[in-house]
């Protein structure tokens, strides 16, 4: 499985990098998890630099896609260089969306009659783009989900693992990154939220 985190100049560490870790904690074979962004270098909201790991041409191919968020989604999506390398097809593929990565999914048209979540921020410009916003940290509807607050992205990432590599899976890894003495809780929790849409 090829698994792209989309990922933005100015871009929310806690949504990129918690996803990127958790969903590298599946180490099936073939299991490929990837920082794919347009340009070779982007730089995080804090400051920090990070080297791409794909190229935007290989969004079409993966099997999953998530959205990250950052200070300039907005930019992002008001540049038609960007958007038109966004090819992503829910019919066949796994996408989600974290924070302001949901107003991404919203202007490809990925959630006409589907409602989302995202944060606060972001909320205004999700609603303004046709999309009903609900108060809650996940939703999915088929391929499609998003996630709402930056410590969300953990429910996401245990999405994208139980669709494409089981409920199991998805558990190991929620177990493996949570607090000691804390995991059974976790996930617990984890699962409580993402299994009505699995």
């Amino acid at each position: 499985m090829n698994i792209s985190i989309l990922t933005f100049d100015d871009f929310n560490e806690l949504d990129s990098f918690i996803a990127l870790g958790i969903l590298n904690r599946v180490k099936s074979k073939g299991w490929k998890v990837s920082i794919a962004s347009p340009t070779k270098q982007v730089k995080s909201m804090n400051g920090v630099v990070i080297e791409r790991q794909e190229s935007l041409d290989g969004l079409a191919s993966a099997d999953a896609v998530i959205v990250g968020s950052g200070l300039k989604t907005r930019d992002v999506v008001a540049d038609p260089s960007i958007m038109a390398q966004l090819q992503l097809d829910p019919s066949r593929q796994v996408i989600g969306a974290q924070c302001s990565g949901t107003l991404v999914l919203a202007k490809l048209g990925l959630l006409d009659g589907v409602p989302a979540c995202t944060d606060l921020t972001t909320l205004p410009w999700v609603r303004e783009a046709g999309v009903e916003v609900l108060n809650q940290a996940f939703f999915a509807k088929g391929n499609v989900a998003t996630a709402g607050g930056c410590l969300a992205s953990h429910y996401l990432a245990a999405w994208v693992i139980a669709r494409l590599g089981g409920i199991d899976e998805a558990k190991n890894a929620i177990d493996y990154v949570a607090p000691v003495g804390e995991k059974e809780e976790y996930v617990s929790r984890v699962m409580h939220n993402i299994s009505p849409y699995l």
